[in-house]
């Protein structure tokens, strides 16, 4: 079988065996390497509070809050996309 990818879709070289990851989404073990993960800033107190407070000079921290996506539900979030068919890899037809 040929393969698809000349990295197997992982960035993991040549470490060998890499410790897994649950998906915060679905719960699936992923490879930590092949595993998407988002850091995005989190607020514990509501947005339209959070407006008012600022209005009259509070700080209001944000928290970073790492999650991690297998393949799938990254896809399916939208935070990978799929590559139109003229971006991929073109197919070598072997008879």
């Amino acid at each position: 079988m040929p393969k698809k990818r000349e990295s197997r879709g992982r960035r993991k070289g040549d470490k060998g065996t890499i410790e897994r990851v649950q998906c915060d989404n679905c719960g699936a073990l992923v490879p930590a390497d092949k595993a998407i993960c988002v850091t995005r800033m989190y607020s514990p107190v509501p947005p339209g509070l959070a407006e008012e407070l600022e209005k009259k000079g509070a700080v209001i921290m944000k928290y970073p809050v790492k999650k991690c996506y297998c393949i799938s539900c990254a896809i399916h979030f939208g935070i990978i996309k799929v590559r139109p068919e003229e971006e991929r890899k073109p197919r070598q037809l072997t008879i």
